[in-house]
């Protein structure tokens, strides 16, 4: 008698809300808290569980985006894992729901998905069909840049090497590079240097005599090291221009984010200015649609890319495929809440299966209390480990996610708290 085939029988639902003190200057544009949307997809047969994580803003109404998962309901509970994990597209195509739980969602079934294929997910996407693959991208609104028969030759021809890349990524993992924070940057930067980092971040663009000593400082302590320069948003494009220019002397390898993130012309107007300081940008984007724009405007010299913010694998597969066929290279902006654990898969399986390069290419390490994962990212000698174990390596440990469930967690049980209802539950 053949084995019942496994079905999904409960999902999840956990809106996480972390202290400042985690990550009290990390790389994302200011905002006031750390919230994540977290979901785990549980099946009957005693099989992998698919976790999920998203960062969430903090005026997204966790209820109202829980709320819209409700369509999906009888599509998730009871049906058939294999057909789910064959094709996470069509989570992903959806569009009946939006905002970070669609991420969280769309993260949960690849990481299934992976798992039980036992495989990590870098893995599991450099050994897939390109086929497959291509038909796992939306290209709507995206075939005046890139149509799926040019995804498929990009992907056939990143064949050539493959395993030759993933022989040297599992041998010597993949550049990361070191974010300092904080007033006395210069000693983090020292640390950096001996742990084995060749690029630090800085966050400059509230006061630049402050800017100017700070980068003074590290490149006293670190004078190697490439720095690279982060104005999260600030400045006008005026302003983006003079200031970029002022810190010149420091020899920035790049500006990051130097005006209003959906501003794609003025970013391409601080490119054509502060050359040869490149311009890295990106990470905000709501969807892979704006980023074709940004590329297509030549606004950026370094894309960059957080797959949590644009709803998950599937978008920052677009994304990538977007910018092999123009030439600019990604470097993961996972920022904190630990997700650097789940940016390193998608540019691991870029590096081996698409792009082929390193160049200009590291993933960004923000190491000052991180969410516990069961697969964090880690370092060694400035590399990050490729990932072993089977999965999107977005699985919190449950202590982690019973202290900072809200608003029932146990941290949150004895410390104020900002915010609205929960929107903790499960949906079985």
């Amino acid at each position: 008698m053949s084995a019942p085939t496994p079905r999904i029988t409960a999902v999840d639902a956990h809106d996480l809300r972390f202290p400042n003190s985690w990550a009290p200057d990390d790389s994302d544009a200011p905002h006031p808290g750390h919230r994540a949307a977290y979901l785990v997809l549980r099946t009957a047969d005693g099989g992998p569980e698919g976790h999920g994580l998203a960062p969430a803003a903090d005026h997204d109404d966790p209820l109202g985006a829980l709320a819209a998962l409700g369509p999906l309901r009888e599509r998730l509970l009871g049906s058939s894992v294999d057909e789910l994990c064959a094709d996470p597209g069509a989570l992903h195509r959806d569009d009946r729901f939006r905002g970070p739980w669609r991420a969280a969602l769309v993260h949960a079934v690849w990481d299934l998905a992976a798992k039980r294929a036992r495989k990590p997910l870098w893995q599991l996407l450099a050994e897939a069909d390109p086929h497959w693959l291509v038909g796992q991208v939306d290209f709507r609104y995206l075939t005046d840049a890139l149509s799926p028969d040019e995804a498929l030759h990009l992907l056939r021809t990143a064949r050539a090497g493959a395993a030759e890349r993933a022989a040297h990524l599992r041998r010597d993992g993949y550049p990361g590079y070191a974010v300092l924070h904080g007033s006395a940057p210069e000693q983090q930067a020292a640390r950096a240097a001996a742990a084995g980092f060749t690029r630090v971040k800085l966050r400059v663009g509230a006061d630049l005599a402050e800017d100017l000593r700070r980068c003074r400082a590290v490149r006293r302590a670190a004078p190697t090291v490439q720095l690279v320069i982060d104005a999260a948003h600030r400045w006008e494009i005026g302003e983006a221009i003079e200031w970029t220019w002022a810190l010149a002397e420091f020899d920035p390898y790049w500006v990051e984010r130097p005006t209003r993130a959906d501003d794609l012309l003025g970013h391409a107007a601080v490119r054509r200015e502060v050359y040869p300081v490149k311009v890295a940008a990106g990470a905000e984007p709501a969807n892979r649609v704006v980023v074709k724009q940004l590329l297509q405007a030549e606004a950026v010299d370094i894309l960059q890319l957080d797959c949590s913010r644009v709803s998950g694998v599937n978008e920052g597969l677009a994304i990538l495929l977007l910018s092999a066929a123009a030439g600019v290279p990604v470097c993961p902006h996972p920022g904190a809440l630990g997700r650097g654990a789940l940016a390193r898969h998608l540019a691991m399986f870029d590096y081996v299966a698409l792009s082929g390069s390193l160049q200009d290419r590291a993933i960004e390490v923000v190491d000052r209390g991180e969410p516990r994962f069961a697969d964090p990212l880690v370092t060694a000698a400035g590399r990050c480990p490729a990932p072993t174990a089977p999965g999107l390596s977005a699985e919190l440990h449950p202590v982690t996610v019973e202290a900072y469930r809200f608003p029932d967690g146990s941290h949150w049980r004895t410390e104020p708290a900002r915010g609205a209802a929960p929107a903790a539950g499960v949906l079985a």
